[in-house]
């Protein structure tokens, strides 16, 4: 596998694992494009840009659903 490619492939890899933490999985893909097609709209600097930005720090700071929800079976297991 070139650089290049192997470059994109982790590209695409971490996009869908931000799509994932969303819980977008499952979400209908014009649904998404459309979504990031509005996002891409957003001027950067500007309140609404940073209203988003803050949104996903703060997801990012929060455990995965993934994870989340792994535990919650787990610990249901437990009793």
């Amino acid at each position: 596998m070139t650089a290049d490619r192997k470059r994109e492939a982790r590209e695409k890899f971490l996009l869908g694992g931000i799509v994932v933490r969303a819980g977008l999985s499952k979400a209908d893909r014009a649904f998404l494009l459309g979504g990031l097609l509005e996002l891409a709209r957003v001027a950067p600097g500007s309140s609404e840009h940073r209203r988003l930005r803050d949104l996903g720090e703060e997801a990012f700071k929060a455990p995965s659903p993934a994870a989340t929800e792994t535990r919650t079976r787990e610990t249901a297991e437990w009793h």
